[in-house]
C-alpha cells in the first residue's frame, strides 16, 4: 500500500489532551500543517478529569491542614472547609467542562481541529464521521482508560470512576474507595477534607511501587485523618441496593457500606478502536516506539504518551511530544533527525529520570529508581536516607514536621540514580533530584551545590554528610 500523492495535513494528531496539543503545537512551531481529532473536550483528561480538578479538590484540605501545624495560625481557622466553595473553585480550573478556550488556542496556532473519533484507516488514513482525511504523518494521542477489576457485581453497582469523583457536584457522607494508588490515595484525602466517611481498601501497602516508607506515612496520616485503611482487603463481591447502598464484600467475610464506591485499580493505554491491528500492530500493553515515538515497523506513524505505555504521567508524555512533535517536522522536510541519546528529538528521560509527584498530605516526590529497582538491574549500589523531620527548614515549616529522604547511588559511577521524598510540601525538592539524575551530576560535585538555610532543601547536605566526603 502507498500514500496518497496529495494530503489534506502534513500530521494528523488523534487525540486532543496536552499530549496531543504538545505534538501539534511543536511541530506546528517548525512551519508543518497539522490537525487535531478528538471526539470530546480539546484539553483531554487532564484538563477537565483528572490533574486539574483533582489537585483543585485537594488544595483546599492541604491549605486548612498547614495551618493546623502551626501554632497561632491553628487557633484562626475554621474547623472544617466549605465544601460547596471547594467543588466551585474545582469547577472553575475545568471552565465548567466547556473547551472554548482551549479551541481558541488552537485558533490562534493555526492548528486544525477535526471533532469527532479518528481511526486509522490505511497509510498516512484517519477516517472521521464516515470522511477519509490524508497526511504525511500521523500521530496517536489518545491516552489511557481505567481498568475495573472482575469482582462480581461491580459493573452492576454503576461505580464511580475517576472521572465522577473529580467532577463530582455532592460529597457522599460515606465513601469507599477501591485501589491505593495514586488516585485513590489523592481522593481519599480530598474527599476526607470534604466532608466524606472514607474507607480505602487495598491489596497491597499504598503506592507499592515506590519505597516501603511511603506508605506507611501515607497511611498513618490517612488514619489520623480519620480514614479507615485496609491494607489487605480483597474484595470478593459487591452489591447496590434499591437504596443506592453499596456492600462490598471481603474475602474474610466482613462488609463495608458506603454511599459511593470509587474504583481506582490502575489504567491501561487507550488503543481500543483505533484501526490498528488491521495495520498489524501489536498494542498490548502499548504501542511499541522507538525514543523519537515512532512506531516499530512504520515512517509515518507515531504514538505519544501514555497509549505507548512508558511512563503513564501527564507530564513524562508532554516530554515526549515536544521530542515527537519537532522529529516528525524534521523527518516531513528532510532535516537531520537528533536521535542520539539526549538528543533533541529522543524522550531519553523516559528509561531513567521519571520524576513523579502525588499530592496527597504529605506529599510524595520521586524520580528514577527505588532500592528494590536497583537491585532488580543488579546495580551495584548505595542508598542513603534521612529523616526530614530533623532538618531546621522542615522544622520550622510545620510543627511536628514528618518526613522522610532517600538517594539511590550508583557507586560504579558515583551518580545519584533514584531519589524519594515524603513529607508536606516535597513535591518542589523532586525537580533538583531529576537535575541530578539527568545531568549525571557525580557525588563530589553535588557537595558544590550549597542549599539554602533554612530551606527544606538542606535535606541535600544531610544526605551528602550521611553518605560521606570524598576521599582525598
Amino acid at each position: 500500500m502507498t500514500a496518497p500523492a496529495a494530503h489534506d495535513y502534513d500530521l494528523i494528531v488523534i487525540g486532543g489532551g496536552p499530549v496531543g496539543e504538545n505534538v501539534a503545537d511543536y511541530a506546528t512551531k517548525r512551519g508543518i500543517r497539522v490537525a487535531i481529532v478528538e471526539s470530546e473536550l480539546v484539553g483531554g483528561e487532564c484538563s477537565y478529569w483528572a490533574c486539574m480538578p483533582s489537585k483543585a479538590l485537594l488544595r483546599s484540605g492541604h491549605a486548612i491542614r498547614a495551618a493546623r501545624r502551626l501554632a497561632g495560625a491553628r487557633e484562626a481557622i475554621a474547623d472544617q472547609l466549605d465544601a460547596a466553595a471547594v467543588l466551585a473553585r474545582r469547577t472553575a480550573f475545568t471552565d465548567d467542562w466547556k473547551d472554548d478556550g482551549q479551541v481558541a488556542w488552537l485558533e490562534s496556532a493555526d492548528i486544525g481541529l477535526i471533532r469527532g473519533r479518528g481511526r486509522v484507516t490505511g497509510i498516512g488514513q484517519v477516517t472521521v464521521g464516515g470522511r477519509v482525511y490524508s497526511a504525511k504523518a500521523v500521530a496517536i494521542a489518545t491516552g489511557s482508560v481505567p481498568v475495573l477489576p472482575p469482582i462480581p457485581g461491580l459493573a452492576d453497582a454503576a461505580p464511580w470512576g475517576t472521572r465522577e469523583a473529580t467532577s463530582a457536584d455532592r460529597v457522599p457522607p460515606r465513601l469507599a474507595i477501591i485501589g491505593g494508588g495514586v488516585a485513590g490515595t489523592e481522593l481519599a484525602f480530598a474527599f476526607s477534607s470534604l466532608g466524606s466517611q472514607v474507607t480505602l481498601l487495598s491489596r497491597t501497602r499504598l503506592l507499592e511501587r515506590e519505597e516501603p516508607f511511603v506508605g506507611e506515612h501515607l497511611a498513618a496520616a490517612l488514619i489520623a485523618e480519620g480514614v479507615t485503611v485496609d491494607t489487605a482487603a480483597s474484595p470478593t463481591r459487591i452489591d447496590r441496593d434499591a437504596d443506592g447502598i453499596v456492600t462490598i464484600t471481603l474475602d474474610d467475610g466482613t462488609t463495608v457500606s458506603a454511599d459511593e464506591l470509587l474504583v481506582s485499580t490502575g489504567r491501561r493505554p487507550a488503543t481500543d478502536d483505533l484501526g490498528l491491528e488491521a495495520l498489524g500492530l501489536e498494542v498490548g500493553r502499548g504501542i511499541a516506539v522507538d525514543d523519537t515515538m515512532l512506531v516499530s515497523g512504520t515512517d509515518w506513524l507515531y504514538a505519544v504518551g501514555d497509549v505507548n505505555g512508558r511512563a503513564l504521567l501527564t507530564h513524562q508524555g508532554k516530554y515526549q511530544a515536544r521530542a515527537a512533535g519537532e522529529a516528525i517536522a524534521a523527518r516531513l522536510d528532510g532535516s537531520p533527525v537528533s536521535d542520539e541519546p539526549w538528543g533533541q528529538h529522543v524522550a531519553t528521560a523516559d528509561h531513567a529520570a521519571v520524576p513523579r509527584v502525588v499530592f496527597t498530605d504529605p506529599e510524595v516526590a520521586a524520580v528514577g529508581l527505588t532500592e528494590e529497582a536497583a537491585k532488580q538491574k543488579q546495580l551495584n549500589y548505595r542508598a542513603v536516607e534521612y529523616d526530614l523531620g530533623w532538618v531546621a527548614g522542615a522544622k520550622l515549616h510545620a510543627d511536628g514536621y514528618a518526613g522522610h529522604a532517600k538517594l539511590i547511588v550508583d557507586e560504579d559511577r558515583r551518580l545519584v540514580v533514584g531519589a524519594t521524598f515524603v513529607g508536606q510540601d516535597v513535591a518542589e525538592l523532586v525537580h533538583a533530584a531529576t537535575i541530578a539524575i539527568v545531568g549525571e551530576v557525580p557525588i563530589e560535585r553535588l557537595w558544590h551545590a550549597v542549599p539554602a538555610y533554612p530551606t527544606i532543601s538542606e535535606v541535600w547536605l544531610r544526605l551528602l554528610e550521611t553518605y560521606g566526603r570524598p576521599a582525598a
